[in-house]
This record gives C-alpha cells, sequence and structure tokens, in this order.
C-alpha cells in the first residue's frame, strides 16, 4: 500500500519534478516501503508499454491548409461582428497545389483498388464451394472410402449382363454398363452411393492395379452441376453427359488414360 505522506510525490518522482534533496529523500523511502516501489514500478512499466505503442500519427496531407481556412473564416467573422475591416486582420493562406491534390485523388484511387482487389479474392471463400465442387468432393472421399477393404463392391463381377441387372429396383433409373477389359480397362463389379442427396450407381474398373470409379446418375436430377475435369487430393476426375445421364470417372491413374478410358466409355 502506497503511504499517504508519500503520495503526493509518486507522480512528481516519477516525473522528474522533485527536487534534488526530496527526490534522494524518496528514493531512501522506496527502500524501506514496498508499497511505494511496488506502485512505482508499475507506473514505471505502463509508462513503458504506452511509449511502445503506435500512438503518434502524422496528420493528413492539406490539413495544416484545411485549419488555417478554418481560422481564416471564424477570424473575419469576428471582424465583420466588430465592424473591423477584413483584409488587414486575415491571414494569408497559400492554396494547394494542384499537383497535391492530384497525388492526393490517386492515393485514394490506389486504395479503393487494394480494398476491391482483397475483396474479390476474399469474398468466394467466405460464400464457400460451389455445387460442382461440392459434388467433386463428395465422390472423391467416396472413392477413397471404396478403397478401404470391403467398400468397393456391392455385386463383383466381370460379367456386364450381371452387374447390370443388379441394379434392378435398387434405382430410380438402369445405368449404362460397359465391358472395356478387351482395351485394358476390365468390368470388376459395382455397387450403390449416394452423391449430392440422390443414391446414384457405381461402376468400378480396373486399370492394371488401379481402380477407377464411375459415377452414373440422371442429369435431371438433384444431385447437381458436373464437377469438370480436374484432380483433387491426388485423384483425377474427368465428368461428361451422355443420353440424359451424367457420368464422372475419378481414380488415381495419369490423366492420359483416364481420358483414353472415358473416350472409351463415350462411343
Amino acid at each position: 500500500m502506497v503511504c499517504e505522506d508519500k503520495s503526493t510525490w509518486l507522480h512528481a518522482y516519477l516525473d522528474g519534478e522533485l527536487d534534488l534533496v526530496r527526490s534522494v529523500e524518496f528514493e531512501e523511502h522506496l527502500k524501506t516501503c514496498p508499497g511505494c516501489a511496488q506502485e512505482l514500478g508499475s507506473l514505471q512499466a505502463l509508462r513503458k508499454e504506452i511509449g511502445s505503442q503506435p500512438l503518434y500519427h502524422r496528420a493528413p496531407s492539406g490539413f495544416e491548409a484545411r485549419l488555417r481556412a478554418g481560422i481564416s473564416a471564424d477570424a473575419a467573422a469576428a471582424q465583420v461582428a466588430e465592424g473591423k475591416p477584413i483584409a488587414s486582420r486575415v491571414p494569408h493562406v497559400r492554396p494547394q497545389p494542384p499537383r497535391r491534390r492530384v497525388f492526393e485523388w490517386l492515393a485514394v484511387a490506389a486504395a479503393v483498388l487494394i480494398v476491391v482487389g482483397v475483396s474479390l479474392r476474399t469474398i468466394p471463400s467466405l460464400i464457400g464451394p460451389s455445387q460442382s465442387e461440392v459434388i467433386a468432393q463428395e465422390i472423391v472421399a467416396s472413392h477413397i472410402r471404396s478403397l478401404q477393404p470391403g467398400h468397393l463392391f456391392d455385386v463383383e463381377s466381370t460379367d456386364q449382363h450381371t452387374v447390370k441387372p443388379w441394379f434392378n429396383g435398387k434405382l430410380d433409373f438402369s445405368p449404362p454398363v460397359r465391358d472395356t477389359a478387351d482395351q485394358g480397362f476390365p468390368l470388376v463389379g459395382g455397387r450403390l452411393d449416394y452423391i449430392g442427396r440422390r443414391d446414384v450407381a457405381v461402376l468400378v474398373y480396373q486399370r492394371h492395379k488401379h481402380v477407377i470409379n464411375v459415377f452414373t446418375w440422371p442429369d435431371d436430377s438433384p444431385a447437381g452441376k458436373l464437377p469438370g475435369t480436374g484432380s483433387q487430393q491426388g485423384y483425377n476426375i474427368v465428368s461428361w453427359r451422355k443420353a440424359g445421364m451424367d457420368f464422372c470417372a475419378v481414380s488415381d491413374v495419369n490423366t492420359s488414360e483416364l481420358q483414353q478410358f472415358v473416350q472409351l466409355l463415350q462411343q
């Protein structure tokens, strides 16, 4: 606790307002008074913290001219009220150079462009992914899940006449099934999945030891827009539309082989 008889000396000492005799006396007091010493330390720390903050700001360009103009206007009004001549009392205000005004406007325009540019880059991330991006994410997640043991097939067969009938009664559409084994992409089975808030058919093919999942659903369904062609999480995606059906093939085979496989299905 700060001593009452020394409390008035504390701020004066901190601000260097005590004379030499009182300063020495107060310093001797600090050696025997923990309360005053602690309070002085707190005030010194607070002063240091305030001093480290960027509290000083330079006045904007043109502020001095506007301030002088305001003072001149007030002075002129006062002189008119007193009936005194204005010209002899109003200080001369030098007009702002036109070039400086141009620079100020350019600075404002540059600031606006920066704000617009940042907004254009951040707004899409705030809005969220598009419907086609969501579909692509769901398809890749389903593909990764299918690679886990026991998740790849609901029906395992290399015979298209076995795989296609298996979907009967399980979907509200009949998925086209082709066997491309002669071209190096054998059919190995199929399964049901759920993409874009609806059931879809998935046909499973292989390329050497790589799995290719082909998702298909009617193109007028609420499953969403096709995700297009690209890659996510290291998996290539190719989408297309044919005969009223949407298709999306996903695999870790290289892009050229996946495109070759898709061309076979598009024939």
